[in-house]
């Protein structure tokens, strides 16, 4: 097996936890009510395009010209947004800083929308740990698009045969691999400890 160099840790549902239902269970109280508001409105494909770099202003616009009776609760989505970020997934966060100070070279990549990620950096310090960060919303790409990982090898000087990454969604680990990296499907923070041990990595 060879040798890893370079660790790459996705964000969202990997060291933090995301959910945008805990203010919307406030805002759209009648389960069935809320479930047709993100799966008709205020869906996670409208969503991705913030984090491929639309702003919310446009993003708002686009959704209350066809839904003009849901624009309050359209605009809660971004006004409330920092409710959806109630912690860290310590156990995550545990492994990338032992990492870290342990001298191993961690950088981070992420969709995620621009304006927001600057709201979580002040909110998780420990995201400013890793060497550095590749934001979609900050360079007009997300994942899976081979592009980003290509943009950020080259940001970050990895090389690909000697890159282990880190992702909660199965589609994007697999286009991953594909681009030719290294890859570990998260599911939590004991099972990527293990799956760390198996490359030789100690967590």
């Amino acid at each position: 097996m060879a040798d890893i160099r370079h660790i790459v840790f996705d964000i969202g549902m990997v060291l933090i936890h995301y959910d945008p239902n805990l203010p919307f269970q406030r805002l759209i109280p009648d389960a069935d009510a809320r479930r047709w508001f993100f799966e008709n409105v205020c869906t996670s494909e409208w969503n991705i395009e913030q984090d491929r770099g639309r702003t919310w202003e446009d993003a708002e616009a686009v959704l209350i010209a066809d839904h003009p009776e849901h624009e309050e609760n359209i605009r809660n989505f971004r006004r409330h947004w920092h409710e959806m970020l109630p912690n860290e997934i310590a156990g995550s966060v545990e492994i990338l800083e032992k990492l870290v100070a342990d001298g191993r070279d961690v950088t981070l990549l992420t969709n995620w929308a621009a304006d927001t990620f600057v709201e979580a950096r002040g909110r998780f310090p420990f995201l400013e740990k890793p060497r550095g960060v590749t934001v979609s919303g900050e360079i007009g790409l997300i994942k899976p698009d081979h592009r980003i990982y290509e943009h950020h090898s080259a940001a970050f000087g990895l090389d690909s045969g000697a890159t282990l990454f880190i992702d909660d969604n199965l589609k994007i680990i697999e286009a991953a691999r594909a681009y030719g990296w290294k890859a570990i499907h998260f599911t939590d923070p004991q099972t990527l400890r293990a799956a760390l041990a198996e490359h030789g990595i100690a967590a």
